[in-house]
């Protein structure tokens, strides 16, 4: 895969923009999981948007691969739905086997991953990624996991 090096414009808030080439959003994704190279980063990146895009479906997923830079998009939609989702540390677990990695390891790619995700994201739409998952997936993009009933019943 190559890397793009076109300059972009770095937003107010100091993240990513949907302008970003990939290479940024792998820097990003580096500072935050503190590997030793691009490639590696490039690579964790890769397994997490794949697992990720397992478990997303419907707007949130066409809305996050609309601000994801192009590489990024492609291997988050290039994924078919699973039929059950997965809780976060089933994904986490799901994510370690896929690449023969511990789950601490996995844990600590999924991290860095979403954190330039999240990001990318905005609170609105992460918001919406977060509620539309099953619990664990807070935590996973480094917010909170508040313990509130997801989907309202009749109400009386």
């Amino acid at each position: 895969m190559t890397l793009q090096t076109e300059t972009a414009t770095t937003p107010a808030h100091g993240g990513i923009t949907t302008e970003a080439p990939y290479s940024r959003m792998l820097e990003r994704v580096r500072y935050e999981g503190a590997y030793p190279t691009l490639e590696r980063a490039d690579e964790a990146v890769h397994h997490v948007l794949a697992a990720l895009g397992r478990q997303l479906v419907g707007d949130e997923r066409v809305d996050l691969a609309a601000l994801l830079p192009v590489e990024a998009a492609l291997v988050l939609t290039a994924q078919v739905p699973a039929v059950t989702p997965l809780t976060g540390w089933e994904f986490v677990k799901d994510l370690a086997e896929r690449t023969g990695s511990t789950p601490a390891g996995a844990r600590w790619n999924v991290g860095a991953v979403l954190a330039a995700v999240s990001q990318l994201a905005g609170p609105e739409l992460l918001d919406r990624i977060i509620n539309q998952l099953p619990s664990g997936y807070a935590l996973l993009f480094g917010r909170a996991e508040l313990q509130q009933s997801r989907r309202r019943t009749a109400s009386f």
